[in-house]
């Protein structure tokens, strides 16, 4: 399993590597995906996932690869989405922004037992961590513009979008709670598995 995953990750790395539409922007996207197997790498001996993380991670660091090298804006496949004329690409990138890391956090939540008493409270504490993950990823971007405002326009892809912010970071309370309503029962189970050995 852990081979196969490794080879998805670098084939598609390697895929998203070569020739990208825009250099700057490649990097700027593949970091994240860079930095996440770095972490996985460092604490697999010592904090295993679960198998269900590990394959999410993997999507999201598939989205992240993609998006880097076609740029959001310019993914083929996804115009006209919602009855937008934007490319709906960078929603999907948002969405997952999300959908995986709030699974992530419940995970460290709940197997490290940080306290908290309450399904409810759970839920309210990786909703604010994603909130607050997604806001400073505009951040960011926004701090990019500033300082090289001419390379990035492919990593902000704002498409004459005034809302783009407040919309991406809408697309990641999705995320999470498409997670969290569809996924927290099967991630439970398997979190109850790692911790049985």
């Amino acid at each position: 399993m852990k081979l196969i995953w490794l080879l998805i990750f670098f084939g598609v790395l390697i895929w998203s590597g070569t020739e990208p539409k825009d250099s700057f922007t490649w990097q700027l996207e593949v970091a994240p995906a860079i930095l996440a197997i770095i972490i996985l790498a460092i604490t697999y001996k010592h904090f295993r996932l679960t198998p269900m993380l590990y394959t999410l991670i993997l999507m999201h660091c598939i989205v992240l690869m993609i998006g880097g090298h076609y740029t959001y804006a310019e993914v083929p496949g996804f115009e006209g989405f919602f009855g937008s004329d934007h490319n709906s690409y960078d929603k999907l990138g948002h969405f997952f922004q999300g959908f995986v890391p709030a699974l992530v956090i419940r995970e460290i939540i709940l197997r490290k037992k940080i306290l908290i008493q309450s399904t409810v409270w759970l839920n309210f504490m990786t909703l604010c961590i994603i909130l607050a993950i997604s806001a400073f990823y505009e951040l960011i971007a926004w701090w990019l513009a500033l300082v090289v405002p001419s390379d990035a326009i492919y990593f902000l892809g704002t498409e004459s979008h005034q809302w783009k912010a407040q919309s991406d970071i809408a697309m990641a309370i999705v995320g999470y709670a498409v997670a969290v309503l569809l996924l927290s029962k099967a991630h439970s189970y398997q979190i109850d598995q790692i911790e049985e050995f």
